[in-house]
């Protein structure tokens, strides 16, 4: 009988054996990198003193970036490994991590009022599932900052042997069916930002469609609203 493969658990191995090396990495992607942009435009739309989620937080270098703009956060991560040095290194009264599945987050409803996924939707097995879970831990008018994979950004590389049909862990979704799939799903869609990939002239890209943007991005950063009326 053919073995079934396990998504989670192949994914919980693979993030567990980056935990000792991930920081360094997670730095400069925070400070300097790709990810620089993410906290200062959720500073645009977040209160201080607010509770939000930072899912598949890894390390926790961006938790403790966001929290220290006084904003409580909680950092989850399928990585029990990632989930331990994230407390080691930046764990104090208002940061906290806690081992939890995307699809099936370990929290009440509507406990948060904001949320912050980079590029962790790429690596659920039922992206729905997980937006679906994103949506049940936030209050009505929640904001989502969500960042996912342009289509030529090198971690897809991840899905590649796929057309080997071999079983892998990287999805395959694209900016714009996250966006239509968010709208479909009790989300407003409220504004988006390109991180462009290296040798992009930004003022150029800047005058194209959004879809020519999304293709010539690294990432694209969403930010949605959950809504009110649900």
């Amino acid at each position: 009988m053919e073995k079934q493969f396990k998504w989670h658990e192949t994914s919980k191995e693979k993030w567990d054996n980056q935990a000792n090396t991930w920081n360094s990495k997670s730095k400069e992607m925070w400070e300097t990198g790709s990810r620089s942009i993410v906290i200062p435009t959720i500073e645009k739309f977040a209160q201080k003193g607010e509770k939000y989620l930072d899912v598949g937080c890894g390390d926790g270098f961006g938790s403790s970036l966001l929290h220290s703009k006084n904003i409580n956060v909680t950092g989850v991560d399928l990585s029990s490994k990632m989930i331990e040095k994230a407390a080691e290194l930046f764990g104090q009264e208002g940061l906290k991590f806690v081992q939890g599945d995307f699809a099936s987050l370990p929290f009440g409803d509507e406990e948060f009022d904001g949320a912050m996924v980079i590029n962790a939707l790429e690596w659920t097995e039922t992206p729905l599932s997980s937006v679906q879970e994103l949506k049940r831990v936030l209050k009505k008018g929640g904001k989502a900052f969500v960042a996912i994979l342009g289509p030529t950004a090198g971690p897809r590389s991840n899905s590649y042997d796929r057309l080997y049909e071999k079983d892998v862990i990287c999805n395959t979704m694209m900016p714009w069916e996250f966006e239509r799939m968010a709208s479909e799903n009790g989300w407003d869609v409220l504004d988006g930002y390109p991180v462009y990939k290296t040798g992009v002239q930004k003022n150029e890209a800047d005058k194209l469609s959004r879809p020519l943007q999304q293709a010539l991005s690294f990432f694209w950063l969403f930010v949605l609203e959950k809504k009110k009326e649900q």
